[in-house]
Parts: structure tokens; C-alpha cells; sequence
């Protein structure tokens, strides 16, 4: 039989999948059962593989165009993409991102590593002059009293507009270092968290002792709440990936490293979106003339924030949720017998267009 007239015999299926994409245009997926999906599936298959020959025997181009069409329209709904869901979006990110951060192992060893190191060297710098000298160093304990000599009072927009992007790519430089160094194995994140908790808590014991230290505390105060997590979260996420090179749970190394890249994906865009919010709030108010008290209201409001998403919200609220959050594909629909689990998974992928030849595999 010749291909032309193989193709022509298949016509009749690509009326029936043509029809089948009307329906799911008009009325959606859900309207179809379970065989009915099979079923275009099927003729889905069937019309790649026919736009293949008809492309590779040069047929008429309007078949090959008619072809390409139905292939790309049939294509878009069975893996279109998902339209948003407010109500899922609101679970996901108020629901299941806390929990998930509240449960976070690495995140807990660098929240208690950092703040347990810091407040021990701030301490120890606060009693004992010699001590910031030895972790910090004089030049730069000196350089750091030079730049609080005088008190805050920048209030030109132009400059908090351009200091602010200094302090998002600093700040975000700071968290991605210890992001980085937690990938040695863990080892890495856990001597970059000692390194810059040992460092900062030298820093404010020390210029607690200091004349300036009322110029320091005026500026540091607003958005250390949000900078400081920013750089345990960063340090957390670098560590859940490096110990996972160590336990691979029966994995790969690359399948373990993939794996626990999926689960600190919360941890790194909470650590960016803390990141930016300290900026702004060092560049905004931080530096301006505003009352110490208002700085502080900041400060205590930031606390709060924080307080309030990652343990109240992340806290399990019963048993039967407690060890269990949505997957990060979930869509709010699940599908109503397992026959029909595996059609509704595919047809809630990404819609992109198929060129071609491309389609058929």
C-alpha cells in the first residue's frame, strides 16, 4: 500500500482526534473518562507518527500542514499547563512551605550552630577586649568604627535607591557563599556558619564596648532580623545538599544531590526573599534620621513576621499532618480511581508547541 493511500485510510482518526480536541477546548479534560482519554492518547500517538511519514515522503503540504496543526493542537491539551489556582497557591505557600522549613533537619543544626556561636562570641567580645581582635582583626574592627563615626542621616532617595542595590548584591554574595561552601560535603556549611556567626557576634560584642556603638546599633538594628536568618536559611540549604553526597539513601550520588535539591528549593527562595527585604530595609531606613524607637518597632515587627511563618504556620497542627505535606506538582485534584491516575498526570504538563519531527518522539 502506498503511503498516501495509508494516510488517507487514517483520516477518519484524525477526524475523531480532532473532535476529541473540541471537546477538551470547550469543556475541559475533566469531561472526559478514563478509556475516552486512553483513547486520545492513542489517536494522539498515531497522528505524530503519521505527521512523520507524511513529512519524510514529502506529501502534499496541505496534508502535512493539516498534520502539523493537529498534532500541535492535540499536543497543547494533553500537556497543557496548569491554569492558576489561587486557593492552591495559598496552601502551597502558606501551608506546606512552612512545614516544610519547620521540619527541615539542616535548617535546625545551622539555626542552632549560628545563633549558639554568635551569642557566644559576642559575649566573649563584650568581657574581653582581646578576643574580637583575635576573630575579627584590628584592621578591620578599626575600619568598622570609622564608618560609624557619625550618626545616621541619609535621607536622599538617589542614594538609598543605589545603596540598596549595593546591599542586595552584598547581602545575596554572603548568602551564597555559605549556599556554595555547604556543598563540600557539609563540612563546608557547617565551617562557613562558624566562620560568620564567630565574625558578627565579634562585631557587635565589640562596638557594644565602643563610643560609636550608639551610631552602630541605630543602623544595624532594622534589618538584622530579616539579614541574620537570611544567612542561617542560605547555610541550611548548602548543608541539606552536601550531606546528601554523605547519605544518599540507597541513591546516586547525582540522584541523592537532585533529590535534596527539590526539598531546600523553600529554603533558598525564602533565604532570597529575606536577603531583598533586609536591603531594602538597609537602605530605606536603616540609614535615615527616623527615632530609634520606630527602627526598633521595625526590628520587633520583622521578629514577628518571621516568628509567625516559620513556627506558628510550620508548627504540624494534628498527627495526621504531621509528617506530611503536598508534593510540589500537586494541583488540588486528584483523580478519582487509579485507573485514571497516570492519563491525568500527563495531561498536566506544560503546553509547548511540537515542530515536526519532534513530536513523534
Amino acid at each position: 500500500m502506498k503511503v498516501s493511500d495509508l494516510l488517507e485510510a487514517r483520516r477518519e482518526n484524525w477526524q475523531a482526534l480532532e473532535q476529541l480536541c473540541s471537546r477538551l477546548e470547550n469543556r475541559g479534560r475533566r469531561q472526559l473518562d478514563a478509556p475516552m482519554v486512553s483513547e486520545f492518547a492513542s489517536l494522539y500517538r498515531s497522528a505524530c507518527a503519521d505527521l512523520a511519514l507524511a513529512d519524510a515522503y514529502q506529501l502534499p503540504q496541505e496534508t502535512v500542514h493539516y498534520l502539523h496543526q493537529l498534532v500541535g493542537r492535540a499536543h497543547n491539551q494533553l500537556y497543557r499547563s496548569r491554569l492558576f489556582n489561587m486557593r492552591t497557591w495559598a496552601r502551597q505557600l502558606l501551608v506546606d512551605v512552612p512545614r516544610r522549613l519547620f521540619r527541615d533537619k539542616a535548617l535546625r543544626l545551622a539555626f542552632f550552630i549560628f545563633w549558639g556561636v554568635f551569642l557566644l562570641s559576642g559575649s566573649l567580645s563584650y568581657v574581653r577586649s582581646d578576643f574580637a581582635q583575635r576573630v575579627v582583626g584590628n584592621e578591620m574592627l578599626t575600619q568598622i568604627e570609622g564608618m560609624y563615626a557619625q550618626p545616621a542621616g541619609r535621607d536622599n532617595p538617589a542614594f538609598c535607591c543605589d545603596r540598596m542595590g549595593f546591599y542586595i548584591a552584598h547581602n545575596a554574595g554572603i548568602g551564597l557563599r555559605c549556599f556554595a561552601m555547604g556543598l563540600l560535603f557539609g563540612v563546608g556549611g557547617l565551617l562557613a556558619t562558624i566562620q560568620n556567626a564567630a565574625i558578627l557576634g565579634g562585631v557587635f560584642g565589640h562596638m557594644a564596648t565602643t563610643t560609636q556603638s550608639d551610631n552602630f546599633f541605630r543602623f544595624v538594628t532594622a534589618h538584622g532580623p530579616y539579614e541574620l536568618t537570611a544567612v542561617v536559611m542560605a547555610a541550611g540549604a548548602g548543608m541539606r545538599l552536601g550531606f546528601s553526597l554523605l547519605d544518599t539513601k540507597g541513591q546516586t550520588r547525582i540522584a541523592s544531590l537532585r533529590r535534596a535539591g527539590a526539598e531546600a528549593m523553600p529554603t533558598m527562595g525564602a533565604f532570597l526573599v529575606l536577603f531583598s527585604l533586609a536591603a531594602m530595609i538597609e537602605a530605606f531606613i536603616s540609614p535615615s534620621s527616623l527615632p530609634y524607637a520606630v527602627k526598633a518597632g521595625v526590628a520587633v515587627f520583622s521578629i514577628a513576621t518571621l516568628v509567625f511563618y516559620f513556627v506558628f504556620l510550620g508548627y504540624p497542627r494534628d498527627a495526621g499532618t504531621a509528617g506530611r505535606t503536598a508534593p510540589p506538582d500537586t494541583v488540588g485534584h486528584l483523580p478519582s480511581s487509579p485507573a485514571d491516575a497516570r492519563p491525568e498526570r500527563e495531561m498536566s504538563q506544560e503546553s509547548t508547541m511540537p515542530e515536526g519531527r519532534r513530536a513523534v518522539g
